[in-house]
Formats: structure tokens, sequence, C-alpha cells
């Protein structure tokens, strides 16, 4: 219906989103599709274009966001980077273990990018955290002993079994690297 003073009058349908120019269930296919595949084969199967599939994709995005927070109830997290493209580009992650889900990554690996997550989560739920684990980069633990003091500081079970095989070649006289060796030492001193 046209109003003629304010133009179309727009109401919600319960099977479609705001804005969207198809059902629910036809975004929800696509975004699942997309999880799958790239974006082109999506658009060629659905027969939309690309620039839909990136639409539709930020709407059930969005739809999910507001129905969850992702930091709701973090008690045991697990952070590491890891590296993308060539040249040392680096992502900070942070995953929730009890969900083993992904809850936060950003650009970078130094203090001020896993301060960013922090800041995010704020005080009271940085309180609530636990545990985290993560490997022996000293700029994650100075956050994690900084923004969550209630939380006990682990060496993530990759890191052990990687310096614990590297140091077991050590001792059976195959080379290491560096931080193999350093693993061993500490191993011995204590």
């Amino acid at each position: 219906m046209n109003c003629p003073t304010h133009g179309p009058t727009v109401a919600q349908v319960p099977w479609a989103r705001h804005g969207a120019g198809h059902t629910r269930s036809f975004d929800d296919q696509c975004a699942w599709l997309v999880t799958h595949t790239p974006k082109s084969t999506v658009s060629a199967l659905m027969r939309i274009a690309w620039r839909s599939v990136g639409s539709i994709v930020s709407r059930v995005v969005a739809d999910g966001r507001a129905a969850h927070d992702p930091f709701d109830g973090l008690a045991r997290i697990g952070i590491d980077e890891i590296s993308y493209k060539k040249g040392h580009r680096y992502l900070t992650i942070v995953v929730d273990h009890d969900t083993g889900r992904l809850v936060w990554a950003a650009i970078g690996r130094d203090k001020d990018t896993l301060r960013g997550f922090f800041d995010l989560l704020g005080a009271e739920r940085s309180a609530r955290i636990r545990l985290v684990s993560a490997d022996a980069a000293e700029w994650i633990g100075e956050v994690v002993r900084e923004r969550a003091k209630n939380a006990t500081l682990c060496i993530d079970s990759f890191h052990v079994v990687s310096w614990a095989t590297e140091a077991l070649d050590n001792s059976a006289g195959r080379s290491g690297t560096r931080r193999g060796r350093l693993a061993c030492a500490a191993m011995r001193r204590s």
C-alpha cells in the first residue's frame, strides 16, 4: 500500500528479515552454503548475484550476533596467533574451550591487539575467566595477568607435545629447534 504523503508502507513479516528480498529459509540456506563453498559457487547454485550472497551473509550474521553474545559465560579460553598470507601477517584468535567456538579474532600479534579483546569483554567478564591456554608468548602472558587476574595461565597441549617431542629428539642426539632446546633445558632444571 502506498501512502500519497509518506510513500510505501513497509510491514514486517515473520518469514523474512528486514530489508531482505528473500525468505529466512533462503537466507539461511545461502549462509550455510557459504560456510562450505565460495560465494561465486553459491551465487551460481542459488541463481542470485554475488553481491546478494554477501548481503545475505551480513543479515544472517547480524541476526546471530543479536541473538547470542559470544562472550557470555566465558570461563576457559584459548589464545593463539595464526599467520595468513605471506610476510608475517598474523591474526590473534580467542576460542571458548567449553563450546569449541571461535569467539574473537583481530589482525595483529601484540599486546594492544589482545587488549582489544579484553576491552570488549569488559572488567566484570574478564574477572570470570578461570583458565587461559596459550603458547609461551610473553605478550600473551603479560596481558592475561594484567586483565584476567583470576585466571590460571597454562601452556596449550599442542605446544607441550611439540616441545616435549623436540626435547626427546634433542636427548636422542637429533637436531631440534632453539625453542625445543630451551624447553628441554627448562625441564631439566625443574
